[in-house]
């Protein structure tokens, strides 16, 4: 992986997403850097970030704690997300796995348990990438 000094060296970030009115929706993911200095995370195609990002592209991206909470000084750092092609999703996918290591597994036992109770996808098969400004 990159030897990153920017956004993606942070463990969590906040997407921050727009509404249709404008409305800004940030929460916390994981990011790697890709070796082409793009930065992506996993998650489902049919999340509400998505839906939003297809709406609007533009997005915020500031170093926080897992719960979303931005850091003192963190600085805001914009730029454009797209769903990513299937090659991007496997990369960024590989990158997630060997930046967070194990937690990454425990995420996704925990999503698979919690897919025997509901209808809504529960695995990240998609990624978006964030081309920064």
């Amino acid at each position: 992986m990159t030897n990153t000094t920017g956004i993606a060296a942070n463990k969590y970030v906040s997407l921050t997403t727009y509404k249709k009115d404008g409305t800004p929706k940030p929460l916390p993911v994981w990011i790697a850097e890709l070796p082409d200095g793009r930065v992506g995370f996993t998650t489902s195609p049919d999340s509400w970030k998505v839906k939003r990002i297809n709406n609007t592209p533009k997005v915020t991206l500031q170093a926080c704690d897992m719960r979303g909470r931005i850091e003192d000084g963190a600085v805001e750092v914009t730029g454009t997300a797209a769903l990513g092609t299937a090659d991007e999703m496997r990369q960024v996918e590989a990158l997630i796995k060997e930046k967070y290591g194990f937690a990454v597994t425990m995420i996704k036992m925990m999503n698979t348990v919690r897919g025997l109770f509901t209808k809504a996808e529960t695995q990240s098969e998609g990624a978006v990438i964030i081309t920064l400004d």
